[in-house]
């Protein structure tokens, strides 16, 4: 079935087919020209902007946890990463959300990560009921000249591949587990990266 809350835009195209018809309309039928009859498109086009704007779908949500989660990440706020963190949070290396914050905070504090950039919009699937959902992410790392990788490796940058699974609870998205799938198109896991 067709949302208009996932495509608002499909509004404002209908807004213009209306403004056609009303043209028309005006055109045929001469004697029964009104002012108000412009209102007609300009109040579907309105419509389509304002649902837009004023109503976030699930989609919406998510992409806006992971955007704050990757500008939280940035500036090193700890904090705000564990609001968007479930409770029972785990994944194959961090049995506890605790330890996935303490693992993050001794690897950013090294300054290993120069930049991470996201590749594209993370494509997210929802299951059945609308209570979990799934976003595949994909990021470009460039190491800092001074990192034990890129003096390792001698690889400054690297295409990061990862799945991040969401649980809603109380009408909020929470992270309930992030695996990586893959570094450089090779398959890894958590462990692997370390």
């Amino acid at each position: 079935m067709w949302d208009f809350y996932e495509q608002p835009w499909t509004l404002l195209g209908i807004a213009v087919i209306s403004l056609f018809v009303v043209w028309t309309y005006r055109s045929v039928c001469d004697n029964k020209r009104h002012w108000w009859q412009f209102l007609i498109p300009i109040l579907i086009a309105t419509a389509g902007f304002g649902i837009d704007h004023f109503v976030q779908t699930d989609s919406e949500n998510i992409e806006g946890i992971l955007n704050a989660g990757i500008k939280a990440i940035e500036v090193e706020n700890f904090s705000q990463i564990d609001s968007y963190l479930s409770d029972d949070y785990r994944d194959s290396l961090h049995p506890s959300k605790e330890r996935l914050l303490e693992h993050a905070q001794s690897q950013l504090n090294t300054n290993i990560i120069e930049k991470c950039k996201m590749n594209a919009k993370p494509l997210i699937t929802f299951s059945q009921n609308h209570t979990k959902a799934k976003a595949n992410m994909f990021f470009r790392i460039i190491m800092g000249k001074d990192s034990p990788i890129t003096q390792e490796y001698s690889i400054p940058l690297f295409n990061l591949s990862v799945d991040v699974y969401f649980i809603k609870r109380n009408e909020n998205w929470l992270i309930e587990n992030i695996e990586i799938r893959n570094v450089n198109n090779i398959q890894a896991r958590w462990s692997d990266v370390r």
